[in-house]
């Protein structure tokens, strides 16, 4: 598929999502990371880790396409934390843990007395 079109249905997530991460919640951005930081009082390193990524629920490895139905938005330290470890957890088995850490208090590593609500 062209890269043009896997931009598309990246930002199509994003829009089906309300531009919140498919794992965290928390609100992301697709163009600029200087207003982001701006908008919520975060450093341009903090910005990034809200960077919406295509996240695919079905590996392309284990047959998963590239469609619409594949697709999710997820912030990319979501997306890179879900990949780093040694066999990626399926994304609602993830999802769940994403969720139990953010309400335990952690997760996102933001700054004192910023709060990004998901």
């Amino acid at each position: 598929m062209a890269h043009k079109s896997f931009i598309k249905l990246r930002s199509a997530a994003f829009d089906r999502q309300d531009g919140r991460c498919y794992y965290c919640g928390y609100q992301m951005w697709r163009d600029t990371p200087e207003t982001f930081a701006h908008l919520h009082g975060l450093s341009l390193r903090h910005a990034k880790r809200f960077q919406c990524t295509a996240e695919h629920l079905v590996a392309r490895q284990d047959g998963g396409r590239d469609t619409q139905s594949n697709i999710a938005a997820a912030c990319r330290l979501c997306n890179q934390r879900r990949h780093k470890r040694k066999e990626a957890p399926e994304p609602q088995e993830y999802k769940d843990l994403v969720q139990k850490r953010l309400s335990k208090g952690g997760w996102h590593p933001l700054p004192a007395g910023i709060h990004l609500s998901p």
